[in-house]
């Protein structure tokens, strides 16, 4: 039942800059795709101009936090 309200709330900020932290990683990009057992970041920070893709499990997922711009 949380994971349906999680990604409910994820899904009505998506576009926005995210911090998502797992158990072994904390990812930063654009909050792309969520859907009820997944999220999408777009890693916008690796510097290669290949923007790489990070599924990751709802159930995976530590804590969500969206940094405000400078």
């Amino acid at each position: 039942m949380f994971e349906e309200t999680f990604a409910a709330e994820l899904a009505t900020r998506i576009g926005s800059r995210v911090e998502v932290a797992t158990d072994n990683n904390l990812i930063e990009g654009i909050l792309s795709t969520v859907t009820a057992e997944l999220v999408l970041v777009i890693d916008i920070s690796s510097g290669y101009n290949d923007n790489a893709k990070l599924y990751i499990s709802l159930d995976a997922i530590n804590f969500v936090r969206f940094p405000q711009a400078a």
